[in-house]
């Protein structure tokens, strides 16, 4: 996604830079259309904290911030604190503006009514001059933005949601097409087009539709997945672990010498993008412009990367740090420089290794897979405990729990499962719940199916969910994690880890018995499995 916000904000400081020149008054705006509240908050935070490093779009008197929720609450609160122009967070929610964001008070004699009102104004004047919402540049949107708003001064979306119909697509687009000149161009008698650059929006000017006659096949007959009650004897309870904490030794060490090297393939790294105006459904690739990024590599000298990788590692570990921050910080500092500024880091094809600028680039490009790459170093070598931390409102998860759903796949029904059934995916699946259902060493099993139980892990620099097929609770009362999987890739062996860790800081905590994982790389090794673990209990 950073790479993407590169891309697409660089052409808009040109399109700024241009628009500045002819002496406009209004500012082009990009919007950034989000999935979820979460999401929309998280892109807000890392331009506040200037994780996306295009300075313009980090002003924060310039950043509109907007959802059904926070109209909401600027309608409900009886207090609102507006920061800047363009920010607004309830009372209460002050955590989540920038550190370096200071409230304003020229709206303090306000009130919330008023305030409320102000938003709504910003919002339906975004480009206008004069306006409460012509300084607005980067508008962050959760769905309010889909019809009904007018700003003619949008000229960059940024699309991170999926988009389930066509028609939303059409919406999305439109915000970036409402039309500032109704000049004709005299050699053509039509309007002059009009672009709007668009990132991550599937839009289609021309749906296609089926023109197979016959009415439509019937349904597929489904099938009910559900829990049992005649089986609750075959429930299975896990702890809903919303992330694992850290209990770090005061003094940081690592010996970059056993750390695997990380390797950047700059083939893999985009650093140019091309866009093209689309007319009559199709692009015209005689007028592709390109988006380059070699001005960031000259702007983030060697030490800038130092530093921004080091506060981004500290950001993570600052919350279970007993000791000073600062000198934490000073450390990984330390950490970051030798890693750097060592041959730990391996840059594919070489020229861009031998290449100072270029080897810049690919790092900053990369920058998240570094800060995740350092982390992980730092926390192996350095970790003293784990400490799981739950759900505070669901601490504990249930096969009770889960809600029926419907399924038109291959199922079977259970002996030893609290679900009913149990839906295959394919016949390796389909031979291991076989196993499962008859096992001697299986107390009760369930496949992770519609249950919830996920593994939280992070794969180059992104959050993700590890969720593993089988839950099981052996005859000797241990509970196994299995995983049926062919051949391993660098991904699969990094879920395994965070897997391992999730099963360390649970058996520390000591209140859910004793946890154990597994993975059957081929069709019957399961059987194995099962004994190995069984007769593990019997021997400790």
């Amino acid at each position: 996604m950073l790479n993407a916000y590169y891309l697409l904000g660089y052409d808009w400081q040109e399109t700024l830079k241009a628009w500045r020149e002819a002496g406009l008054r209004t500012l082009p705006v990009m919007i950034t259309v989000c999935n979820r509240t979460e999401t929309a908050a998280r892109v807000k935070h890392a331009f506040d904290s200037r994780r996306i490093r295009i300075e313009e779009l980090c002003d924060p008197e310039r950043i509109l911030h907007i959802d059904s929720k926070v109209l909401d609450e600027a309608e409900e609160k009886e207090e609102v604190n507006i920061v800047g122009s363009g920010q607004w967070i309830a009372d209460g929610d002050e955590e989540a503006a920038s550190e370096e964001a200071q409230p304003s008070t020229r709206h303090s004699s306000l009130t919330a009514a008023q305030k409320a009102e102000l938003l709504r104004q910003t919002v339906d004047t975004v480009g206008k001059a004069g306006q409460p919402g012509e300084k607005i540049q980067n508008v962050i949107s959760v769905g309010m933005l889909s019809e009904g708003w007018d700003a003619k001064t949008v000229t960059h979306i940024m699309g991170l949601r999926a988009f389930t119909s066509q028609l939303l697509c059409e919406q999305v687009v439109g915000r970036g097409l409402r039309r500032t000149s109704y000049e004709v161009n005299p050699e053509t008698g039509l309007f002059e087009p009009e672009y709007v650059n668009i990132f991550g929006v599937p839009f289609t000017f021309l749906p296609h539709e089926s023109t197979a006659g016959g009415p439509p096949p019937p349904p597929t007959p489904k099938t009910a997945v559900e829990p049992d009650p005649a089986k609750a004897e075959f429930e299975i309870r896990w702890p809903n672990v919303v992330r694992i904490e850290r209990v770090f030794q005061p003094r940081l060490t690592l010996d970059w010498s056993k750390v695997r090297p990380l390797e950047l393939d700059a083939a893999q790294t985009a650093q140019v993008a091309e866009l093209a105006p689309i007319l009559e459904g199709k692009p015209d690739v005689t007028r592709i412009e390109r988006i380059e990024l070699e001005r960031l590599a000259k702007e983030f000298r060697t030490q800038r990367i130092i530093f921004e990788t080091a506060r981004d590692v500290f950001d993570q570990m600052k919350h279970t740090w007993q000791g000073s921050r600062e000198v934490l910080l000073a450390q990984l500092v330390r950490i970051v420089e030798q890693f750097i500024r060592s041959d730990r880091i391996s840059i594919s094809p070489p020229l861009f290794y031998q290449d100072e600028l270029g080897r810049r680039l690919i790092i900053t490009l990369n920058m998240s897979r570094v800060v995740q790459h350092v982390w992980e170093a730092v926390q192996q070598e350095n970790t003293e405990k784990l400490v799981p931390v739950f759900d505070r409102d669901h601490p504990i998860r249930s096969t009770g729990d889960m809600r029926p759903w419907y399924t038109g796949k291959p199922c079977e029904r259970t002996r030893r499962s609290h679900i009913n059934v149990c839906v295959y995916d394919s016949t390796w699946e389909a031979s291991d719940a076989f196993v499962l259902d008859d096992s001697d060493a299986v107390a009760a099993w369930v496949k992770n199916d519609h249950l919830g139980f996920e593994v939280f892990y992070v794969y180059r620099g992104v959050v993700r969910k590890y969720r593993p097929d089988f839950l099981v609770r052996l005859a000797n009362g241990d509970m196994l994690v299995l995983e049926t999987k062919g051949q391993d890739t660098e991904q699969d062996k990094v879920k395994r880890h965070y897997l391992d860790e999730w099963c360390q800081a649970v058996n520390t905590h000591g209140e859910f018995g004793r946890w154990r994982w597994a993975v059957a790389h081929r069709p019957g090794e399961i059987r194995d499995i099962l004994m190995q673990n069984q007769e593990a209990r019997a021997g400790s």
